[in-house]
């Protein structure tokens, strides 16, 4: 899913019952895990150090090391 897939899904309020909208929040939770992991994964092939990425994330170091360091 692209930034523009997700914003998509972020600004659709379908019919605003909010088991509709929560099941959204879900799906965008879990595309934005994906797009963050694939890129923590290429700031890392691209040499970015693992504080610059905390810092980008706004977490500790070892935060985003525990979270990504052994894949």
């Amino acid at each position: 899913m692209t930034f523009g897939a997700i914003t998509a899904l972020a600004e659709d309020d379908g019919d605003g019952h909010p088991f509709a909208q929560l099941q959204r929040i879900a799906e965008l939770r879990s595309e934005l895990d994906r797009l963050e992991a694939a890129t923590v994964r290429r700031a890392r092939n691209d040499g970015m150090s693992w504080q610059l990425i905390a810092t980008a994330l706004g977490v500790s170091k070892q935060a985003v090391h525990k979270k990504y360091g052994r894949r």
